[in-house]
């Protein structure tokens, strides 16, 4: 990166991945198999998982634990876990 270019804030990063990285049907990315983290170790030299924590810690992101990593969500795109709610609807309770 050139040092005439000022760097993005961690939030700006993520959103940015998320609305250009995420698939035309698709809310969120993949921190792995997107190149999101290592993206964001070249461009910050710092570890990803720590700024996502703290993002998601104060409601600036939300995630979904998924193999081999996270899926990223911008708030309020994360998809809802009603798996409870559609068990018993199915059961006509």
């Amino acid at each position: 990166m050139s040092k005439d270019i000022e760097q993005m804030t961690h939030l700006a990063f993520f959103e940015k991945a998320i609305k250009t990285l995420r698939g035309s049907k698709d809310k969120g990315i993949h921190s792995v198999y997107s190149g999101f983290n290592d993206a964001f170790r070249q461009y910050f030299n710092s570890d990803p998982v720590a700024a996502t924590k703290q993002l998601t810690a104060d409601k600036k992101l939300e995630i979904r634990p998924v193999r081999g990593g996270v899926m990223l969500y911008l708030p309020g795109e994360a998809p809802v876990n009603d798996t409870a709610q559609q068990t018993l609807k199915k059961m006509g309770l």
